[in-house]
């Protein structure tokens, strides 16, 4: 098998005497999806803010494309290819839906200083923020103002800011997080539209949507790796169960 595109290797933090990540290893692909899940307090969210820079590791490395990033900036992974997405939308409300995804490519591109022309200059940037639309499924709410959406389908304009720093490594934070049973039809099927050169780590308490979209799945608990393995191999698992699944599976 090729090297990995992101991998960590033994992190460690700790909050004052909590030990909140236990010596975490886990290593993503190109094109491989992968969840992580655990019970609420398992130390899914400082795993990721670990690994996208908002915390430091008291031990252990974050590699990205082989090269340690350990004490990079959040900016710096970014640019390197590693994006995320958040549980809560920081979208602004009020700006209509084309011109966020515009904004977010006039940022890859480094041309916000030029944010005073007008967007038939760039062309190009324009119809890849349509083509990202589309492939969302949100082009009929390219002129809408992101308040006029449904909550769902702002978590979709989200990952659609997320594609447009063009990542090779996408973290989701529960893209279900808030979103309505109706609704996650949508993000799945958004989810599956995902380029097969990109790989995806996802954070998800929706069982639903892991089941469907994982390839492999990793289980966190008390900040340590329980289990990891396909998902009937996690299905399957005993201690999995006792711990997280319960016995409706």
């Amino acid at each position: 098998m090729s090297a990995p595109v992101f991998s960590i290797e033994r992190l460690d933090k700790h909050f004052g005497g909590l030990h909140v990540t236990q010596g975490v290893s886990l290593a993503l692909h190109t094109g491989e999806r992968v969840a992580l899940i655990g019970p609420n307090g398992a130390g899914k969210t400082t795993l990721i803010n670990l690994i996208s820079g908002v915390l430091r590791p008291d031990a252990g490395r974050v590699q990205l494309h082989g090269e340690d990033v350990t004490h990079q900036s959040q900016a710096a992974r970014v640019r390197a290819g590693l994006v995320r997405t958040f549980q809560l939308t920081t979208l602004a409300q009020h700006l209509p839906v084309q011109r966020q995804i515009e904004l977010a490519l006039f940022e890859r591109e480094g041309l916000t200083s030029r944010l005073w022309k007008s967007m038939d200059t760039y062309p190009a940037l324009t119809q890849e923020a349509l083509a990202i639309l589309e492939a969302l499924g949100l082009l009929a709410f390219a002129g809408l103002p992101t308040e006029a959406l449904a909550y769902g389908e702002q978590r979709l304009v989200e990952m659609g800011l997320a594609l447009a720093l063009k990542p090779k490594v996408l973290l989701l934070d529960e893209p279900m997080a808030g979103v309505p049973k109706a609704e996650g039809v949508r993000i799945l099927s958004a989810l599956r539209t995902l380029s097969e050169d990109l790989a995806v780590l996802i954070i998800e308490h929706d069982m639903d949507l892991v089941f469907s979209f994982a390839q492999r799945i990793i289980v966190l608990a008390e900040g340590a790796v329980l289990a990891q393995g396909t998902p009937d191999e996690i299905r399957a698992n005993p201690l999995v169960r006792a711990a997280y699944l319960g016995n409706e599976e």
